[in-house]
């Protein structure tokens, strides 16, 4: 048995079982793929996988468990490989965040720029999805850590650390009617507007919801998108007024636009960092985390990791 093997048996299980996609992503030929597979199966004495001619068509009831068990033999291997990697040189490696556009536009800046300066050595990689996304890119070891409002307590197989809480604005336009209430708009006064927020899956949307219905109030949502600048682009247009997370507005970059302090309309949505049970982090990935939420510390974590171990 071959770790080689087993990386081939969980590529084509996540191409969805098409072995041609998982050998153009591991940069080999179908053949090889097929071969190897074939030689696992016969070493085992079990199928993985039922094939019809040539094609996979579904995983054997014992296969399911061998694909459990393969992922997480290549975790650990990766941890392994962490491990060694930390103590030949703990300057030098790769990050992968996975994001949402909000995060990575604005609340991640900072923290970005601060740790390529402490780790040039460091290769950095962000990668924007929508929060399930963004988690299952963990899952998969395409990341190491994600960070969103929503989705991390969806899955069980990750921690969630809670890192600052923030709330929303209203984005009008000049001389907009809602620029005379300022801090006196209610739910009914934005809900007499169409209109542009975030799509349901994205920053806290849900919590705008649950405010609407709270007061039985029906908004006018015209435009739903995962990008803040996308909203931004089209209330400066003038169909309709946005919501969106306070953060993301800049008075001087977002000129044409006004922004009115919603703190009071919606509950605070809360941003998470989500990390797999069972990784090793290397050094400088408890110094971003530490760098992007100052309360998280290298302690704080480890003992976070250490008590989902215990589960």
């Amino acid at each position: 048995m071959k770790l080689q093997q087993l990386r081939y048996l969980v590529e084509v299980a996540k191409q969805g079982l098409n072995v041609s996609e998982a050998a153009e992503a591991l940069h080999t030929s179908q053949p090889g793929i097929s071969k190897q597979i074939r030689l696992l199966e016969d070493e085992l004495g079990v199928q993985v996988f039922i094939r019809n001619g040539k094609r996979v068509v579904d995983v054997t009831a014992p296969g399911k468990e061998i694909l459990r068990i393969s992922e997480r033999i290549l975790r650990e291997a990766k941890n392994l490989k962490r491990v060694a990697e930390e103590f030949v040189n703990e300057e030098e490696g790769s990050l992968v965040i996975a994001t949402t556009h909000t995060q990575a536009r604005y609340a991640l800046p900072g923290t970005i720029s601060s740790f390529m300066q402490r780790y040039p050595g460091v290769k950095l990689s962000i990668k924007q999805g929508s929060p399930t996304q963004i988690c299952e890119f963990v899952l998969d070891g395409s990341a190491d850590i994600a960070i969103a409002t929503e989705g991390i307590d969806q899955f069980p197989e990750l921690i969630s650390l809670d890192c600052y809480q923030w709330n929303r604005s209203i984005i009008v336009p000049d001389n907009h009617p809602l620029l005379e209430l300022r801090r006196h708009v209610t739910l009914a006064d934005v809900a007499a507007y169409p209109i542009i927020t975030y799509d349901f899956a994205f920053a806290g949307r849900s919590k705008i919801n649950r405010a609407f219905e709270a007061e039985h109030l029906s908004p006018n949502v015209v435009l739903t998108a995962i990008d803040t600048d996308v909203i931004k682009t089209y209330v400066g247009l003038g169909l309709g007024i946005g919501i969106i997370a306070s953060m993301a507005f800049d008075v001087h970059r977002d000129q044409g636009l006004f922004a009115i302090d919603a703190s009071h309309l919606f509950e605070p949505s809360t941003t998470h960092i989500g990390v797999r049970r069972d990784a090793y982090l290397r050094g400088y990935t408890f110094s971003f985390i530490e760098g992007f939420a100052p309360h998280l510390k290298r302690e704080t974590v480890e003992r976070a990791l250490n008590t989902y171990g215990e589960d």
